[in-house]
Parts: C-alpha cells; sequence; structure tokens
C-alpha cells in the first residue's frame, strides 16, 4: 500500500495495515453483471441499441471493485487511520488516546472464512469500522494492545497518583 495519505510523527511506527477483502464489492459486482447481462440478452431479442445498458452494468462492477481496492486501514504506535474514496479521498485519523473500546463480529460468512468486522469506538466522535478485514479478533486485540501501552505512558507512579487523590479527597471534605 502506498502511506502518501498519511503521516507520521516522531517515532510513530505501523503496528498493522490491511483493507477490505474483495468479497465485500461481490453484491454490486453481481447487480453490474446482472445489469449487463441483460441488457446483452435484451439487445439480442428485442433492439441492438440496448446494448449501451451493458456499459452501464460494466460500469457498476468497476466501481464497486474500485471503491473496495481504494479503501485502506491503518494502524500506528499513535493513531487508527482510515481512507476510503475513488475521486474524493475520504482520510480519518484517531489518536489512540480518543479510543474508548474496540469489538469484533463476524457473520456466519465471516467465520467460516476467517473475515470481519473491527468496531473502534471513538470519544466525542464517530466509531471507526474496519470491514470484511481478515482475522478481526487479532487485529482488535492489537489494538487493545495499543490503547493498554498509551495508558502506561502517564507521568507518575501509581503511588503519586493514589497520594492525588486522597488530596483532592481531603479537599473535597473541607468544602462540603
Amino acid at each position: 500500500m502506498t502511506h502518501k495519505w498519511w503521516f507520521t510523527r516522531d517515532d510513530e511506527t505501523i503496528v498493522w495495515e490491511g483493507s477490505p477483502r474483495w468479497s465485500a464489492g461481490i453484491g454490486g459486482l453481481a447487480f453490474g453483471v446482472a445489469i449487463a447481462a441483460t441488457a446483452v440478452g435484451a439487445a439480442v431479442l428485442i433492439d441492438s441499441r440496448i446494448a449501451v445498458g451493458a456499459v452501464v452494468g460494466i460500469g457498476i462492477a468497476g466501481w464497486q471493485l474500485l471503491r473496495v481496492r481504494a479503501t485502506s486501514y491503518l494502524l500506528t504506535t499513535r493513531a487508527i487511520w482510515l481512507k476510503k474514496g475513488v475521486f474524493a479521498r475520504s482520510v480519518r485519523r484517531v489518536g489512540i488516546d480518543k479510543v474508548q473500546n474496540t469489538a469484533s463480529s463476524q457473520s456466519l460468512s465471516g467465520s467460516l472464512f476467517g473475515y470481519g468486522t473491527v468496531t473502534i469506538e471513538v470519544a466525542g466522535g464517530r466509531d471507526l469500522a474496519c470491514r470484511r478485514i481478515d482475522d478481526p479478533e487479532t487485529v482488535r486485540q492489537t489494538i487493545t494492545d495499543r490503547i493498554t501501552d498509551a495508558d502506561s505512558e502517564l507521568p507518575g507512579t501509581r503511588k503519586q497518583w493514589q497520594a492525588v487523590l486522597t488530596t483532592v479527597r481531603d479537599i473535597k471534605k473541607a468544602v462540603e
């Protein structure tokens, strides 16, 4: 994958990258092929000018494949990135510190063939979804590990933070 659509900060590195399986576009591909086949059949049986509909069907099928190919997911040591769009590109970056929760799900066919969706709950924003990716549970766990690593970067020791908590509780009692 080309990385011209994302940037790094300091010592940031790639932890995982992926994209949806080609099967994500199979519904639109089948629809486009059905339109093309119907147009060709109608052109043979009714009027040859109807064959123009085959171009529309092939366009729909091609668009679906391009749409899937243009979607990329990236997890770095500091953020999760989502890129999608064929002509108008949309890139979204969510810092690891904004991730509140992760979940993975698989349909029946996803369980059989090893793909699924990872949903990332984002603080103060829309959730992210990495759809039809290989091995979604491993990806979810990788993201969760990054969250845990980010949490461990807080300054101070546990004892220092407990002292701060005690002080805040004492202030609260004094105010009440």
